[in-house]
């Protein structure tokens, strides 16, 4: 009897350790969501991909004994679509994180699943204020930039230098709608007026009529409200307008690096705008930009991009601290640590899941200026956290609280 329940207890002993090693040996899921293939695809796409690889690789490939793996999903734009995709992810692929760099309503639309799942949310290019704000998630944290900061010092800036009356061009969809509230209410504070705004769908190829109208406003700057291919296709034709040779000064709420060098610098040359992160910002950037150029067709990254590497590595980095890959106990390690990477030094992480970083208010070069191919910014002014992110009272999250 003694020997039958030895040779039990051996058996249940081996069982265990069995099950172990096999847990220990499933990797660990990271999901991707984002537009690879549509109008926003040059902003993040591909690109952030190829940054998300990066930083697995620079973690070493596992974690905790676990290999990582990267699950990739276009989400073609459609919230239906985004969201179809990440209860999949959820359900049946068992992924232990998502991240998205996708259009607000698909983001907002995904954020109550990763919430009822209890898997983080690493939010790395959806611009919504309301993720961290109205909408905000115990399970999210925007790495990036949000609809509030981006605009704030672009516009004070140039209401301080008298371009005190503003006309919009939006995109019809919440980010869009988003940035030009958050804008007016910075012009608004700085003793500026909007003169009038005109709407349009993602995807325009044609933008006469909207700059036709912003042009008959007399307003002293022609903001435009929108991204990816629609950013470069109202750019182009303002310069076929000839609106800056008449006075009119254009200046964007947000822009990324790809859409100006595809629109050019005589078209875009003098606008304004802040970003969070600039590839030549300084040398541990720079170094970082040329390995990413070298397997990225020698395209610069975008603040999507680098900033899908640094979410994937601090996120990467909570799941070796905690000694788990439970949701929870990562978020909480995420929020408890600082963000160190090649684009950050010790940027907290706030309850609401707003990462504190500062941004750069920049300005297009004259092509004169320009030395190489992604040469194109001149930074202004490096602004300060505390002047650029809302309060937690501002936010209207209760995790704030």
């Amino acid at each position: 009897m003694q020997r039958r329940t030895a040779v039990l207890l051996a058996a249940a002993a081996i069982a265990t350790v069995q099950v172990h090693i096999a847990a220990a040996q499933q990797p660990l899921k990271i999901a991707i969501m984002g537009d690879q293939t549509g109008p926003y695809a040059d902003n993040g796409g591909p690109g952030s991909v190829v940054a998300a690889r990066m930083a697995v690789e620079d973690f070493g490939g596992k974690v905790l004994g676990r290999p990582i793996e990267l699950l990739i999903g276009d989400d073609t734009n459609k919230p239906d679509v985004g969201v179809a995709m990440a209860r999949k992810w959820l359900v049946e692929d068992k992924v232990d994180a998502i991240l998205t760099y996708t259009i607000s309503p698909i983001a907002l639309s995904v954020q109550p699943l990763m919430t009822e799942y209890k898997k983080p949310h690493l939010i790395a290019g959806s611009g919504s204020a309301d993720l961290t704000g109205k909408a905000c998630s115990p399970m999210a944290i925007n790495f990036i930039y949000d609809t509030y900061a981006t605009p704030k010092a672009v516009t004070q800036a140039l209401v301080a230098s008298g371009k005190d009356t503003w006309f919009f061009i939006t995109v019809d969809y919440a980010f869009g709608a988003a940035m030009e509230a958050g804008a007016t209410q910075f012009i608004k504070a700085a003793g500026g007026k909007v003169l009038g705004s005109v709407k349009h769908p993602l995807g325009t190829t044609d933008f006469s009529a909207q700059l036709l109208q912003a042009q008959a406003s007399g307003a002293k700057v022609i903001a435009i409200a929108n991204a990816g291919a629609d950013f470069t296709n109202a750019v182009k034709q303002a310069a076929e307008f000839n609106i800056t040779a008449h006075g009119q000064v254009l200046a964007s709420t947000g822009t990324t690096i790809n859409t100006i060098v595809a629109v050019g610098l005589p078209a875009a040359q003098g606008m304004q705008f802040t970003v969070p992160f600039y590839w030549d910002q300084n040398a541990e950037a720079r170094a970082w930009s040329e390995r990413f150029m070298a397997r990225f067709n020698k395209r610069a990254p975008t603040y999507l991009q680098s900033g899908a590497y640094s979410a994937v590595m601090h996120y990467l980095k909570a799941v070796q601290a905690s000694g788990s890959a439970d949701g929870e106990k990562v978020m909480a390690a995420m929020k408890a640590t600082p963000v160190n990477s090649f684009e950050m030094k010790n940027v907290k992480i706030r309850a609401d899941g707003t990462t504190l970083r500062p941004m750069y208010l920049v300005e297009v070069k004259k092509p004169s200026e320009s030395k190489e191919p992604y040469d194109v910014y001149k930074i202004l002014a490096t602004v300060a956290p505390e002047n650029v992110w809302r309060t937690p009272a501002e936010s209207g999250c209760a995790l704030n609280q």
